[in-house]
């Protein structure tokens, strides 16, 4: 439903750019802001940038940029109104919201509908298991005997499902939600005579949340000894990308931020008896293959890894195939074996809290020498294996992409193996190469395939005709100045002049027989100047939260790259206030500024004319224009120091 003026407005004020930035990323302080590698694009040296004072982020590589609520809309894929909502939640703002027209049912997202209805489903389980006969004698039953406290059911959200055909397709129908929304959520499945069904039935539920806490799908165990499969989970949707999310990330993020470290371990009763023991910073793979998009995920929290595996040499193999990937990321990664027939859930509830933590520091081993140790007592036994173990751990050790690392392992698993440190570096660097000519390849063949595409399907036109129509061009010196222009009106407008007036009235007086070239800055100007006559000034954040995209954007990139684009800007004569400078005299010589080159400029169109007239008539009326024209560009050329012809 639609949210009322006054929560969207709560929000906005409420909202920690800061704050909200380091749930997704790790951010480090450099000068007056906080930066970090681009979530947008793969990059090493970081360009993204968190401004807190002005309440924006401002990616370098990509430009995008806003503030907290559009960072969020851009993480989450979400829109508008389901950003506010996320921000609500975690600032614990009440949300007044009104009712939804026809209209606006039609035009929510399907995206948005989908989280409504995951939510919808997560609180109707979780009211099962907490009030329903069934849900408290069954499942409550089963969390209890797994040692779940309240507290710890009730941070994970868990629910129950009832043993019925139907139950929640009728609650939801009740509630007005549309019958393929909710199959397109996985929450109902059709049958071969088009009835349709729970998915979810006589199950205990685990709602998987994104790291922002928004609920995307749902794992479900049966409670019946002989039903195949024990777990269940939601399928792929919109909202749901397994291979993106791993479980228990919500509720872990903070403690794996704090203790610098991420526990990774296979199933959601892993998660939750070790969070209930006091281990919070623990995720799961939920099963899956550890991909790459989950260990991004993990690296914006922190770039260390532990590995707690099954205590069985099968768990322990099918472990460390997705280990190399960790490595490839250049992420630290540790392993703790379990005894036999032991897992993390198990042995965590049969040694209590505080033994599992020792015993975690006792037997935490770097992954390249776990592997390397393994290696050698699998060769004991079968030592015509032992070129093969070499080879599979130099080739987990050239995954490393810092040298120095991968250095000190050669050095260390030589000695381990007892083959000489040469031998193992030469044996990486021909692995390395083979991989680099194998990119080189991809690469080419990539780019083949583009230029191909591009010619066959001419689209090398559409997209030159769509860059031509971008206005306007920043290396253009007339929209720089224009926009330099605005940018001193919505930062210094407040400021009083020398004289006692406002700024802004003598900016605007100034300006005011200039016709704009840059089609955004003049509407900037014009909704000031419409301001203004309702004797109100508008701030950067009016504009910084403004409807219109293209307007948010603008004005984002002005107030975050005036210091990146400055050396550019000096090349076209344009001057940023400095901390100490007189304002009126800046403002002053940019007006100057902006004159001479819209002057310059009109000089340009005139000759133009003059190239193009069809009479001595014409040519002579084009020449007057033109020389009193480029009598006026050489005076104020003179004026501020332009070297002119």
């Amino acid at each position: 439903m639609p949210i009322k003026d006054a929560t969207i407005q709560a929000v906005q004020q409420t909202a920690d750019i800061l704050e909200v930035v380091e749930d997704y990323l790790p951010l480090k302080k450099k000068g007056q802001n906080w930066w970090a590698l681009s979530p947008f694009t793969d990059e090493k040296t970081p360009s993204f940038s968190v401004n807190p004072q002005k309440g924006i982020y401002k990616c370098f590589s990509t430009g995008k940029g806003g503030d907290a609520i559009s960072f969020v809309m851009e993480m989450e894929g979400v829109g508008f109104i389901e950003a506010i909502k996320t921000l609500a939640k975690k600032y614990s703002i009440q949300i007044e919201e009104t009712e939804l027209t026809q209209e606006q049912k039609e035009a929510i997202s399907e995206k948005e509908s989908l989280y409504i209805v995951l939510n919808f489903a997560a609180e109707y389980y979780k009211k099962l298991l907490q009030t329903h006969e069934q849900g408290k004698a069954l499942g409550m039953s089963y969390f209890k005997e797994r040692g779940f406290i309240g507290k710890t059911i009730e941070d994970f959200g868990l629910g129950y499902a009832l043993d019925s055909w139907d139950g929640l397709l009728n609650e939801a129908q009740t509630k007005g939600y549309k019958q393929e929304i909710l199959e397109q959520a996985g929450l109902i499945l059709k049958s071969e005579r088009g009835s349709f069904y729970d998915r979810f039935r006589g199950r205990v539920l685990f709602p998987i949340h994104t790291v922002t806490g928004r609920i995307v799908g749902f794992g479900a165990r049966t409670l019946k000894k002989d039903e195949k499969p024990k777990y269940i989970n939601s399928p792929e949707s919109e909202v749901y990308h397994k291979s993106e999310i791993l479980y228990g990330i919500f509720q872990a993020k903070k403690a794996i931020r704090e203790q610098d470290n991420c526990f990774l371990v296979e199933g959601y009763t892993d998660v939750i008896s070790l969070y209930q023991a006091g281990i919070e910073n623990v995720v799961a793979s939920s099963g899956t293959s550890l991909t790459n998009e989950q260990i991004k995920l993990v690296s914006r929290f922190t770039k260390n890894i532990t590995v707690l595996y099954d205590g069985d040499s099968a768990g322990i193999k099918a472990s460390m195939r997705g280990v190399d990937l960790i490595l490839e990321q250049g992420l630290d990664v540790k392993i703790v074996p379990f005894p036999e027939g032991e897992d993390p859930d198990t042995y965590v509830r049969k040694v209590g809290g505080e033994k599992f933590k020792t015993y975690l520091q006792e037997h935490s081993s770097d992954f390249i020498l776990f592997k390397t140790r393994l290696g050698l007592q699998e060769t004991q036994a079968n030592p015509s294996q032992k070129a093969a173990v070499i080879r599979d751990i130099v080739q987990s050790v050239v995954k490393i992409p810092d040298a120095i690392k991968r250095s000190v392992f050669f050095r260390e698993c030589s000695e381990l193996l007892g083959i000489e440190e040469d031998i193992l570096i030469s044996e990486g660097n021909k692995i390395l190469l083979k991989e680099e000519r194998n990119q080189k390849f991809r690469e080419q063949r990539q780019a083949k395939q583009q230029a191909e595409r591009l010619d066959g399907g001419g689209l090398v036109e559409d997209t030159l005709a769509d860059a031509n129509t971008q206005a306007p061009v920043l290396n253009d010196p007339v929209s720089f100045q224009e926009r330099e222009c605005v940018r001193i009106l919505l930062e210094y407008g407040t400021r009083e002049t020398e004289d006692g007036g406002k700024l802004c009235n003598y900016l605007l007086d100034e300006i005011d027989q200039i016709d704009f070239h840059d089609g955004l800055s003049k509407r900037i100007i014009n909704e000031y100047k419409e301001a203004l006559k309702r004797n109100e000034i508008l701030a950067i954040n009016h504009f910084l939260h403004h409807a219109d995209d293209q307007i948010k954007q603008l004005v984002v990139d002005m107030v975050s790259e005036k210091n990146v684009l400055s050396q550019n800007w000096k090349k076209h004569h344009i001057i940023v206030p400095e901390k100490d400078a007189s304002l009126d005299k800046v403002v002053y010589s940019n007006m100057l500024r902006l004159k001479y080159r819209t002057i310059k400029k009109m000089c340009q169109e005139s000759m133009q004319m003059i190239q193009s007239a069809q009479s001595e008539e014409d040519v002579n009326e084009a020449m007057q224009v033109y020389q009193a024209l480029k009598q006026q560009e050489n005076e104020l050329a003179k004026f501020l120091g332009i070297v002119y012809s």
